[in-house]
């Protein structure tokens, strides 16, 4: 069953970081969101990301296999357009998204995929506050692309992750 309530402290805090958004990114600016997902090959939906608004519980079930293929895959949406979408995997099988993989995708992909769009200078990165986005080598990473322009956990402007469990 998929039943999580927001909690007023955790409504709060989204609502004070949107608005530390709104007021430091300059509405010119390029923002790109990012994060990954998984994609069971099945068709079941992962669940994890998905968050139901509804003033009661639906009380749906949601059922899948134990062990199916999937994949997981980032990609970056802005006003520009898309980047990606970048599979994470080695030998063809998918593989956990950790620091050491994240960083080679920033610098192998994400970098040289933005140089094809608009070299302007209030250009920002967006991302969760995933363990493999926060790690000190990807915020680094993320700090020599978007000097003074990172919104994450522990970015320029703060932005939590998930909500919590």
């Amino acid at each position: 069953m998929v039943a999580q309530e927001l909690s007023v402290t955790y409504w709060e805090t989204r609502r004070t970081l949107s608005e530390d958004i709104l007021q430091h990114v300059p509405p010119t600016a390029v923002l790109w969101c990012s994060d990954e997902a998984r994609f069971h090959l099945s068709g079941t939906v992962n669940k994890q990301n998905f968050r139901y608004w509804a003033e009661n519980n639906p009380r749906d079930l949601h059922q899948r296999p134990l062990h199916n293929p999937r994949v997981t895959v980032w990609c970056a949406v802005s006003r520009l357009g898309v980047v990606g979408p970048y599979p994470f995997e080695e030998g063809g099988e998918t593989v956990t998204v950790t620091s050491n993989r994240y960083c080679e995708m920033l610098k192998n992909f994400l970098q040289p995929r933005l140089e094809e769009f608009d070299d302007s200078e209030d250009v920002w990165f967006q991302q969760d506050g995933a363990t493999a986005h926060t790690a000190r080598r990807s915020l680094g990473i993320l700090r020599e692309i978007f000097p003074s322009r990172l919104v994450s956990l522990g970015g320029d402007i703060g932005w939590p992750g998930a909500h919590p469990i």
